[in-house]
């Protein structure tokens, strides 16, 4: 393989180890000013497009040990990078489909694992990160707080039979 070559694919391959996830667009009938609009999306998610060569992408996959990804390597081929909630970067990705009609997800990949179309569409359905986040917490909070409700209850209940007792007794004497 030539030098150029070789950096390139090391460059494809640095980006996909850095990111928590990588999506895989056809960007076939976009126009540079919707590719550059694209960009400017994917700064607020700390992320990144670049056109790769569909053969490249596969060699980086095959030398990160992913999942056969060659089934959406056809055509056109753009991966956008990045770290952070992929729930978002999937729906904002999704948005941004629909808007421009040339464009299309291929796949996905989070974590090794190839994502198919249906999958990305999952990921658009699942609420953002931080509101799972919330979601766990009152789950795991709502128990003791029962816990502690029923402990203040008998705490209470043994205060009123202490104070009778003290009342009986103050009236005995």
């Amino acid at each position: 393989m030539r030098p150029e070559k070789e950096a390139i694919l090391n460059e494809i391959t640095a980006r996909l180890q850095s990111s928590d996830y990588a999506f895989v667009l056809n960007y076939g009938g976009l126009r540079v000013s919707e590719l550059t609009e694209l960009r400017k999306l994917l700064l607020p998610f700390k992320a990144r497009a670049m056109v790769v060569k569909n053969t490249y992408l596969g060699r980086a996959a095959v030398g990160l040990g992913w999942e056969d990804v060659s089934k959406i390597l056809t055509g056109p081929t753009a991966m956008v990078t990045g770290t952070g909630d992929v729930t978002e970067m999937a729906k904002m990705l999704v948005k941004f489909v629909k808007a421009h009609e040339k464009a299309a997800i291929k796949g996905a990949c989070l974590d090794g694992k190839a994502l198919s179309l249906a999958d990305v569409d999952v990921l658009t359905k699942v609420p953002p990160r931080e509101v799972m986040l919330a979601m766990f917490v009152g789950t795991l909070a709502a128990p003791m707080t029962g816990l502690v409700g029923v402990f203040n209850q008998k705490l209470l209940s043994l205060l009123y039979v202490l104070k009778a007792v003290e009342e009986k007794k103050s009236q005995a004497a």
